[in-house]
């Protein structure tokens, strides 16, 4: 961390934040505190982790990003093999 206080120190996870509350706790109301926990998980592990679009992503879902990632890392790796 900077040791001068900036403005935008917590900026990433206010945006965070603030999308949690906008795209699943204004949707709806929870029976208990188990509820919460439950689908704070879900929407944090399954679908903002793996599904939803990233911009720093180009608009791509992190699953998405990652197979086409793995796709060129083969493919340069067997132009290599394929040369020598």
């Amino acid at each position: 961390m900077a040791g001068i206080k900036s403005v935008y120190e917590n900026a990433h996870a206010e945006s965070v934040w603030a999308t949690i509350k906008r795209e699943l706790v204004e949707k709806g109301t929870f029976d208990s505190l188990e509820d919460v926990k439950t689908e704070l998980f879900d929407y944090i592990e399954v679908y903002y982790n793996r599904q939803r679009r990233h911009s720093a992503l180009n608009y791509q879902s992190p699953e998405t990003f990652e197979q086409i990632y793995h796709q060129n890392q083969l493919i340069n790796l067997q132009s290599k093999v394929s040369v020598k």
